[in-house]
């Protein structure tokens, strides 16, 4: 089990963090063919992952929103720094039915992954619905794991080194953007 991160939650108007992980989930849902993509942050004070960005289904109201921690795949994902594959969430005792319905999308499969860096888990990232070939297939689950701690490094350089820093702005967030952009196009291999 990885320890969780003091990481601080994108507040709303932290508009270089949240163009990073709006990019992070419209490249994810690109890539598995998914109906939604979705990064949640671990507000480790609250004991809560925090929707920060969603791409498809519930794009329109679910950024902000929270629940616990501990609960649904998302949170076993958090916890166990493990990466997650389930190709029918109506036979998995992890799946929380009830959040899910909370969130107005009940998907049938879904795949999710930590955001991890410096050993610690930042979020998770997660893909709902992804495509019937893009859930059978393990190789499909180290991508998305590559993938997700492509963006919590990306997602670190854009962090505050100190509580009373200022959120990077210049080269070193263009950085990050390059890097998520390079990896959006090797992922498709175009580049």
């Amino acid at each position: 089990m990885l320890p969780p991160a003091s990481f601080p939650v994108p507040g709303p108007g932290d508009a270089a963090r949240h163009e990073l992980l709006q990019s992070v989930v419209d490249v994810a849902r690109a890539i598995f063919g998914a109906a939604a993509s979705s990064v949640c942050l671990l507000d480790e004070e609250a004991d809560e992952l925090v929707f920060q960005a969603v791409s498809g289904e519930g794009e329109e109201f679910l950024v902000g929103r929270r629940f616990p921690a501990g609960r649904g795949i998302a949170g076993w994902v958090a916890t166990s720094g493990e990466p997650m594959i389930v190709d029918d969430l109506s036979r998995n005792t992890s799946f929380d039915r009830s959040l899910a319905e909370s969130t107005e999308y009940v998907p049938d499969a879904l795949m999710a992954a930590p955001l991890i860096s410096d050993a610690r888990v930042l979020g998770v990232l997660e893909v709902l619905d992804p495509s019937p070939q893009a859930r059978s297939d393990v190789r499909e689950l180290d991508l998305l794991a590559m993938f997700a701690r492509q963006a919590a490094a990306a997602l670190r350089v854009l962090a505050p080194q100190r509580a009373d820093a200022r959120v990077l702005e210049g080269e070193r967030r263009e950085d990050a953007l390059q890097l998520l952009g390079s990896l959006e196009r090797l992922l498709r291999g175009t580049g």
